[in-house]
């Protein structure tokens, strides 16, 4: 039970200034009479108007009474509500969504450059690794160098081309960066002495010096820039697949020209 003092701190704290109890409250100050009466009806007017003249336009309807003793209701936005959409987010949301292309990885291979007579030879280097001389790969590209009637024992020029350059930054080292890269290192090394034929050994120097794919081996490529180039198989895929030797071994007969005049 609660007494008297209590109760009206009570209702003040939740600002209720008029109150009647449903039944007799322990402890209670005696009631006001006058809260008791009924509310007089209002008195309707004697007379009615015969015609009620339209509100004007320009005036804004008036607020609800708030009767006395009510309290205001005030609207308070609740979590969860639809917030209002302005024009700005409409045009944001129509806007059409451009998919960012992905990035593509860089390349990765490892290339020499050889000079073998007057031609210039680009080997991929399957392992990454340079050419050893007991090296099967090494051997076999002796073979093919004697039957061109080149020297077999081909001059290294600089250090293996090793790509991407990078490990970590943000230069640009996809496949076309690869190829104006790896055709520049060549292009400086034809300044320096010129060859007649270059050899595109595996599929990364086919790639990114000769601008082509796998389709273009045993052919001769026009190279902008390098000149006469010819696409071969990887070392590594000729030994694999012995019968390309056959394909290579025709394609050089007609080409054989090129660095052997005298030779039909």
């Amino acid at each position: 039970m609660l007494i008297e003092s209590r109760r009206r701190a009570y209702l003040n704290a939740m600002q209720v200034v008029h109150w009647l109890p449903r039944a007799e409250l322990p402890f209670a100050a005696p009631s006001r009479p006058q809260l008791l009466l009924p509310v007089a009806a209002l008195e309707e007017p004697a007379f009615e108007p015969q015609e009620q003249a339209p509100a004007p336009a320009s005036v804004a309807p008036s607020a609800p009474l708030v009767r006395s003793g009510e309290r205001p209701k005030i609207e308070i936005p609740r979590p969860g509500s639809t917030p209002k959409v302005t024009a700005k987010a409409v045009d944001e949301a129509e806007k059409p969504v451009v998919a960012r292309p992905a990035p593509v990885p860089p390349p990765r291979f490892a290339l020499q450059l050889l000079r073998a007579g007057n031609c210039l030879l680009l080997v991929e280097l399957a392992t990454g690794e340079p050419l050893q001389s007991r090296d099967p790969s090494y051997l076999l590209l002796k073979d093919m160098l004697r039957a061109a009637g080149l020297p077999d024992s081909p001059q290294i020029i600089g250090e293996p081309v090793r790509w991407p350059l990078l490990v970590r930054g943000n230069l640009d080292q996809g496949p076309q960066a690869a190829t104006d890269f790896v055709q520049g290192f060549i292009q400086a090394r034809l300044e320096e002495a010129p060859c007649v034929c270059l050899w595109l050994i595996g599929l990364p120097a086919v790639r990114f010096a000769g601008e082509a794919d796998a389709e273009a081996y045993y052919r001769e490529l026009p190279v902008e820039g390098l000149g006469a180039a010819w696409a071969l198989p990887g070392l590594e895929l000729l030994m694999d697949e012995p019968q390309r030797k056959a394909h290579v071994w025709q394609a050089m007969r007609r080409l054989m020209a090129r660095w052997k005049p005298s030779n039909e």
